[in-house]
């Protein structure tokens, strides 16, 4: 009778013992999942307005060659400045939003963050950028717009 007991007690035991491991197993996968959740959700809402950010960077494009084409006589213009200093906001609001330009100005070509449009003849040593036709942009660290360069042959 108490081998019985004892085994019964002991299948029991191997029971609860069987439960408490399935449990702890159950509770960390749903921990994982929980945490790799949170890190998709954190990337979604990082990236969540970059369709909204590149609109804003056609527009900005538009004011860099307006202010490119700006006539001398009309540098001090109030409504001019008025312009410029809207470029200001909007360039520091891209910064807020994690926007940074991608500096490409005599560097070396790097395919990851330029897009060569021409290649000339230069002074300077083959494969650097001698001229910016359109500015790149990285948001949160990630390249959302390559720049459009010119660079030496």
């Amino acid at each position: 009778m108490k081998d019985k007991k004892t085994k019964r007690r002991y299948k029991e035991e191997s029971k609860e013992q069987e439960y408490l491991e399935n449990w702890k197993r159950e509770r960390a996968s749903f921990l994982n999942y929980k945490r790799e959740e949170g890190e998709r959700i954190d990337k979604v809402i990082k990236f969540a307005n970059q369709a909204l950010i590149l609109e804003i960077l056609n527009i900005l494009d538009n004011i860099y060659i307006a202010e490119e084409k700006l006539p001398k006589d009309l540098e001090k213009n109030e409504w001019v400045k008025g312009i410029l200093n809207t470029k200001n906001q909007i360039l520091e609001f891209l910064k807020n939003q994690g926007v940074e330009q991608i500096d490409c100005l005599k560097k070396e070509f790097d395919p990851n963050f330029h897009e060569a449009v021409e290649m000339t003849e230069s002074n300077s040593k083959s494969g650097v950028i001698i001229k910016e036709i359109k500015k790149g942009y990285i948001l949160n660290g990630k390249v959302i717009r390559s720049a459009k360069v010119k660079i030496a042959k």
